[in-house]
């Protein structure tokens, strides 16, 4: 079945859609793959192809599109302010086996919105308008966006759904949480509620979905078609499977210490490659323990010794030590005060 007529089914279809979020530097190629072996998402949006008048589609997030592993469709995502750019970027995108172009306007990393693009463009609701505009004429394909409630103050938001709803979108993802709030306040999920009574296509909510109970309670707050799901896909790579059976009213796979360390040695050998030096291969990999990790012990010393680790024996040494054990592990994040700098350039989850 070609990607688009998927995307289109899934969206006409009883059950509510899964996505993975798209996490710059985090959510590659090779993530993808193992995430599919645990049961994977129902449509996949790739890291965001930065847009500017130089550039050019990034090889590597382009990779997610020709060698896409999941069998599911593929969004590609881009980000920037320029029109001229994001239209030609759009066009050469839509050539891809891609089941929809969405852009981006929910990255809250300061040296993003700063220069006006991702959360950013909020800021200037003319500016998204004209945008939208642009694109919506150019694509010929599903055209989705990726939003927060607005920069600073979600007071705007009305007039943000305004404009979403006048450009005929064919999917809205609303992160509930402004830019500046980043991900350290609660999510506001009658915002999005709003957005779905507003808007005249399906909406996704985004936010703080850690196990497949909270999947189902907000669901039933926002009346969402579906989720996005990000850190809580990297901490826990079976959530999408758990979420699917709760819905089923089945037993919920509950991995147990073993299952987490058995993830983070498959999540090594996908993402790390041969070619780069050992000490940059265990530093790729804790920035995936900066979400694992706070679903691990609630007393902040898994990821102390994780951060100061430097070779792969080291590495797992300290994983089997917190890991090697048959207890079972929810893998949400405990509610301590750590300082975990899990927000990652681009995170977007």
């Amino acid at each position: 079945m070609d990607s688009r007529t998927s995307l289109t089914t899934l969206l006409l279809g009883p059950e509510p859609l899964l996505a993975l979020a798209p996490m710059q530097d985090v959510t590659d190629l090779a993530f993808w793959k193992l995430m599919t072996a645990y049961g994977g998402a129902d449509f996949y949006v790739t890291e965001y192809f930065r847009v500017h008048p130089d550039s050019r589609l990034d090889p590597d997030i382009l990779s997610s599109i020709t060698e896409n592993p999941t069998g599911r469709p593929v969004v590609a995502q881009m980000m920037g302010n320029d029109i001229g750019s994001l239209v030609r970027a759009a066009r050469e995108l839509q050539e891809l086996p891609v089941a929809a172009v969405d852009l981006n306007l929910g990255c809250p990393v300061p040296i993003v919105y700063r220069k006006c693009a991702g959360g950013g463009l909020l800021r200037d609701p003319q500016r998204v308008d004209a945008i939208l505009g642009a694109l919506r004429e150019a694509v010929r394909i599903p055209f989705t966006v990726k939003t927060r409630l607005g920069f600073d103050d979600p007071a705007g938001f009305d007039e943000l759904l305004a404009i979403f709803a006048k450009h005929s979108l064919d999917l809205l993802t609303v992160h509930g949480r402004t830019v500046q709030e980043m991900y350290r306040s609660a999510v506001h999920y009658d915002f999005i509620a709003r957005a779905v009574t507003a808007m005249p296509c399906p909406v996704l909510a985004n936010g703080n979905v850690s196990s497949a109970p909270k999947a189902a309670e907000v669901l039933a707050l926002t009346g969402a078609r579906g989720l996005m799901i990000g850190r809580g896909a990297i901490r826990n790579p079976w959530i999408f499977r758990q979420i699917r059976e709760h819905r089923r009213g089945e037993a919920i796979f509950r991995p147990c210490g073993r299952d987490v360390l058995g993830y983070i040695h498959a999540l090594y050998e996908a993402v790390c490659t041969p070619a780069f030096a050992e000490v940059s291969q265990v530093q790729k990999m804790k920035k995936y323990l900066n979400f694992i990790g706070l679903g691990v012990e609630p007393t902040g010393a898994f990821l102390h010794a994780i951060r100061r680790a430097m070779t792969r024996a080291e590495f797992f040494r300290i994983c089997a030590e917190y890991l090697d054990h048959c207890d079972l592990m929810p893998l949400e994040p405990f509610p301590i005060p750590l300082k975990t700098n899990d927000v990652l350039a681009g995170e977007q989850a």
